[in-house]
């Protein structure tokens, strides 16, 4: 009797603990879109603005929100394939190789359009310094 109860306890506890580590690992996959900041700096010459290199990375299927940056911002896309709908355009596919521009404030959204496989861009922005590099709009 007390093995069973043992034996119990155990599965329970191991069954708890891949749960915990199985939610963490779904919530993770959903983060519809990571954007890591390579560098942040002044620019000589250029008084009062910066420049950033960030990869951004979509996970399968993401769709971003609605938002706009702050700055002058160019696109090389790395990895996969993506759409992009710029406020009063029409949606444009880009496929890797593909680069894109985007004014300072131009309001638009991207999607994965693989349902498997993420994609990768490296952006590059040259904004006013101390401006927050993506703005969402609701």
């Amino acid at each position: 009797m007390k093995r069973t109860g043992l034996l119990l306890t155990l599965t329970l506890t191991v069954g708890i603990a891949l749960g915990v580590i199985g939610t963490q690992t779904v919530d993770a996959q959903q983060e519809p879109m990571k954007r890591t900041v390579l560098i942040r700096t002044d620019l000589a010459g250029i008084q009062g603005k910066e420049a950033i290199l960030v990869l951004v990375e979509f996970a399968p299927g993401a769709v971003t929100a609605s938002h706009y940056h702050s700055g002058e911002e160019l696109a090389y896309l790395l990895e996969g394939t993506v759409s992009m709908e710029a406020q009063g355009k029409s949606p444009i596919t880009f496929k890797p190789g593909d680069t894109f521009h985007l004014a300072p404030k131009q309001v638009h959204r991207v999607k994965n359009l693989s349902a498997t496989t993420p994609a990768k861009a490296l952006t590059f922005t040259i904004a006013e310094k101390g401006q927050p590099d993506t703005v969402p709009v609701k």
